[in-house]
């Protein structure tokens, strides 16, 4: 167990130092590693390279590999901001194949941190303690997620090839991204980083069940979850945003942009359009994956009578803090179209009724409203599922993209 003193002597580490110079950190794999509070460990690699004279990270995560490139170099020490999201290392550089420092992630009012390792000298994700696999993680998992006397229904679906296992875990509020790890004799393990989610799923693999099974995320206490495969396991269902009964099915907000403008839904520009209101966060890793998809697709079909607004609920009402936390989707993706401040924050039990007073309560970021050409909701998609969860990816761009063809043929 670490204690809070020790985080703060690492912090003050940071500024003894003032002037620069480019370390000779060693390139290729390092295996990273976050230290929890029970000692567990929440392992991921990092790919260090050279680009141009300049340091360069990659979080890998399977087949995701993340560029950091925002990396300031003082003297012996690291800072490095993740590419999105209000997250960052500060790292002191303890030799070319060898760091340590803390990973810090803001919240709505203090901050999460965490310390971090890295080293070359362990090219693995997860050591082999028990041999080669004697059991198969591939396939669909019908999962339960317990809390206390509460379960939350998931759907886990992972491919293996010899000892190494990849997939993702869809919730009912979204999916746990690129899961990357193994299965070493009967247990299996499973890790991902993407400057938000810090997660390790462990479990024993007993033919079709997964039993002793544990979730370790971020600083969060651990967290029991069970599994049967199945091969029919479906998809779990949250609960959906609609227009509520008596209203005409049309929106009407007004609100700033990151350069201060306000937009209306009301404006020329959406007039005779079919409309993708997009509700989201800085602070929401789905959303960085929807927001890859549909900042591509908006460029692609805007000429056809499609526009897109965001509409971003962040943390605070402060409005430097979130400006600055959303351009950093907006530099990432290449965001062409509106990203909107609205006046209340994520947490705000009132937050529909502030924003979208149209609309039963917002329960799931992101969700994607689609108007038609009159301006009403004729669709809620709350079930986003990013590129890591394979062919449900494939299925949410095609009815996706279904829906939006045939309302713009009418």
């Amino acid at each position: 167990m670490y204690k809070k003193s020790w985080i703060l002597s690492v912090l003050t580490l940071f500024t003894l130092y003032a002037a620069a110079a480019t370390p000779p950190l060693q390139q290729g794999n390092w295996r990273a590693a976050l230290l929890r509070e029970d000692g567990q460990k929440i392992i991921f690699n990092i790919d260090i390279q050279q680009q141009k004279g300049k340091t360069v990270w990659y979080v890998v995560n399977g087949e995701e590999k993340m560029l950091v490139n925002d990396l300031t170099v003082v003297k012996d020490s690291l800072f490095i901001n993740m590419p999105v999201f209000e997250s960052s290392f500060r790292v002191k550089i303890i030799s070319k194949d060898s760091l340590a420092g803390v990973w810090i992630k803001r919240g709505p009012t203090k901050d999460n941190v965490m310390p971090f390792s890295a080293t070359t000298k362990e090219q693995y994700r997860f050591s082999p303690v028990n041999g080669d696999a004697s059991q198969q993680a591939a396939g669909k998992w019908k999962i339960d997620f317990i809390r206390g006397s509460n379960h939350e229904p998931a759907l886990g679906n992972f491919s293996q090839n010899g000892n190494v296992v990849t997939g993702s875990i869809l919730t009912p509020s979204g999916d746990y991204r690129f899961l990357s790890g193994t299965v070493t004799g009967d247990l299996l393990q499973l890790s991902t980083f993407d400057g938000v989610h810090a997660m390790l799923f462990t479990a024993k693999i007993n033919k079709d069940s997964l039993t002793d099974a544990s979730l370790y995320s971020s600083r969060a206490p651990v967290q029991q979850w069970v599994g049967v495969k199945d091969a029919n396991a479906p998809v779990p269902e949250g609960e959906i945003t609609k227009v509520k009964d008596g209203e005409s099915g049309k929106l009407d907000f007004s609100f700033n942009d990151l350069d201060g403008k306000q937009v209306s839904i009301n404006d020329a520009r959406y007039k005779n359009k079919v409309v993708i209101i997009q509700l989201m966060g800085s602070w929401c890793p789905n959303c960085m994956d929807e927001m890859a998809f549909l900042s591509e697709y908006y460029k692609h079909n805007k000429q056809r009578g499609v526009e897109i607004i965001a509409l971003a609920y962040e943390y605070t009402t402060d409005v430097q803090r979130s400006t600055l936390s959303l351009r950093k989707f907006q530099k990432k993706f290449d965001v062409t179209y509106p990203m909107l401040i609205t006046p209340t924050t994520v947490g705000d039990p009132l937050r529909t009724e502030k924003s979208l007073p149209q609309l039963t309560s917002i329960k799931v970021f992101p969700t994607s409203l689609i108007l038609d050409k009159s301006g009403k909701v004729v669709a809620v998609h709350t079930d986003f599922y990013g590129p890591g969860t394979g062919e449900y990816y494939t299925q949410y761009v095609q009815n996706f993209e279904k829906t939006i063809n045939e309302l713009l043929k009418k």
